[in-house]
């Protein structure tokens, strides 16, 4: 199952080799949402793989990014202890236009008149 998410570039990390053959790179997106009033910023880390690890590059941190990503879990044991991991796995990216801020009207009011509700004598004639 695929999941996107729409936020503000904040970070970009470098991409780290974690074998001969494995690499990954992390990235960190901002969310803001209002909530009855106020404004709650949550912020996601997300990781890509392999040649995913480049997805990243043509964006800026600021920039407003749209992000496609699948959710990961992993069992990890080490020691007789059991630990689970959580993964959002980038995928994909693309530039989205700066999102109106929290609480904002996103369509502009252009108080365009309203058509009379009908004719001057009240029947159903039209006017052309």
């Amino acid at each position: 199952m695929s999941f996107e998410i729409t936020g503000k570039l904040i970070v970009k990390y470098n991409t780290v080799q974690r074998s001969e053959t494995f690499k990954t790179r992390e990235f960190v997106i901002e969310k803001s949402d209002d909530i009855n009033g106020r404004v709650i910023n949550n912020y996601i880390k997300f990781q890509s793989v392999q040649d995913r690890t480049g997805i990243v590059d043509r964006f800026n941190e600021g920039e407003n990014v749209k992000v496609y990503f699948n959710i990961k879990g992993t069992r990890w044991e080490k020691d007789g202890k059991v630990n689970y991991i959580t993964n959002l796995d980038a995928w994909r990216m693309e530039s989205v236009m700066a999102a109106p801020a929290p609480g904002a009207d996103p369509q502009p009011n252009y108080n365009t008149p309203q058509m009379p509700a009908g004719g001057g004598d009240g029947g159903d004639d039209l006017p052309f």
